[in-house]
């Protein structure tokens, strides 16, 4: 690096601090320093974009929606964990919240965290 990292205030070392980190990615043969100098930068590139670029905020209900398009799962696929057929179509639709244990059940069976469905 051609200097010590901090803080990022520009889109322009937004672009620099990436491409150092793209760089060290790209190698087998990182020292320890190195990869803490990884982390490091990838926690400062974390910090800026989720200042400058925040993702919105999806609901619980469009996560769930989302996740069963992405995997190619029916209705019929997810109504025993949410469990039973009207449940699953209120959650679906919206029309009823994913309670905590349901919201536990689901990040199992998906394997994702459960801020997702909370």
């Amino acid at each position: 690096m051609k200097s010590l990292p901090r803080p990022i205030r520009s889109d322009g070392e937004h672009a620099r601090i990436t491409a150092s980190l793209l760089a060290l990615d790209e190698r087998d043969d990182l020292s320890p320093e190195e990869e803490a100098l990884a982390e490091v930068l990838t926690l400062l590139i974390e910090d800026y974009e989720e200042k400058h670029y925040p993702m919105p905020r999806v609901s619980p209900n469009e996560s769930l929606n989302a996740l069963m398009e992405e995997r190619g799962l029916k209705h019929k696929d997810i109504w025993p964990i949410l469990g039973n057929k009207g449940a699953a179509t209120e959650v679906l639709s919206g029309r009823r919240s994913i309670s905590k244990a349901q919201a536990k059940q689901l990040a199992e069976f998906f394997h994702v965290p459960i801020d997702l469905f909370i």
